[in-house]
């Protein structure tokens, strides 16, 4: 499954950059004849037209159970793909002084950003699709056991507090329903790989580091219900 999404991809993109070249050869063309500049300028706004983009923007409302505000931006890049582009962080929610008031020693501060790209069986934004995606960001955890890292075989990490990055990929698959002319309904479910390279303190509540490390995340990567507002 994975092998041929990738493969749709390349065609894809191969596709793209095939018409991209025959739009360049044709503008030299126009642009070196005699003809008037209302044709050139016609010619262009017709091609511009050609790779014009729908937009969607969403919400998550299962990062925002997590308390993590997110934002996405889904473009269309063809009939059957679209580009999916999560943003979410709560850091702001955090105090980060362990001597401050507010200074909670379980915390989960975190920023991700998880670009995917997606093939539709049926049309865009509409059915089923399958998705390839990357994710990146940072952290600084607290007082929690994070599940699915191989490393924490012996629930240790609720005694420690982390600082680090991650980053990583996976796959998914999901089913989009439409509402009306610009509201959607999205579910999708993500599997996949993610590396940790984090400096490791002492306690929860104290700034002494007892050394640095890496750690290997497997397991769910995406999981989503996603109110969409289709921008065009």
């Amino acid at each position: 499954m994975l092998t041929s999404v990738v493969l749709y991809f390349y065609n894809f993109v191969s596709s793209k950059i095939n018409v991209m070249n025959q739009v360049v050869r044709s503008l030299k063309i126009i642009s070196e004849s005699k003809c008037k500049k209302s044709i050139f300028f016609f010619f262009l706004l017709f091609s511009l037209q050609a790779f014009s983009q729908r937009v969607a923007i969403k919400n998550n409302l299962v990062y925002d159970a997590l308390l993590t505000p997110n934002l996405s931006l889904e473009f269309s890049l063809g009939e059957k793909w679209t580009l999916d582009t999560q943003v979410g962080m709560n850091f702001f929610f955090y105090e980060n002084d362990p001597t401050a008031d507010g200074y909670k020693t379980r915390k989960w501060s975190h920023w991700l950003v998880q670009p995917e790209i997606r093939y539709w069986a049926c049309e865009r934004f509409n059915g089923w699709f399958l998705g390839l995606h990357a994710h990146g960001g940072q952290m600084n955890v607290g007082g929690i056991n994070i599940p699915f890292i191989l490393q924490n075989k012996h629930k240790e990490m609720k005694a420690h507090r982390y600082e680090g990055y991650f980053y990583g990929g996976g796959i998914s698959a999901g089913y989009h329903w439409i509402l009306s002319d610009r509201f959607s309904l999205e579910a999708a479910l993500g599997i996949g790989y993610a590396h940790v390279r984090y400096d490791k303190f002492k306690c929860t509540a104290c700034g002494q580091r007892t050394g640095k490390g890496g750690a290997d995340y497997l397991g769910p990567t995406r999981v989503s219900l996603s109110i969409i507002y289709i921008l065009k």
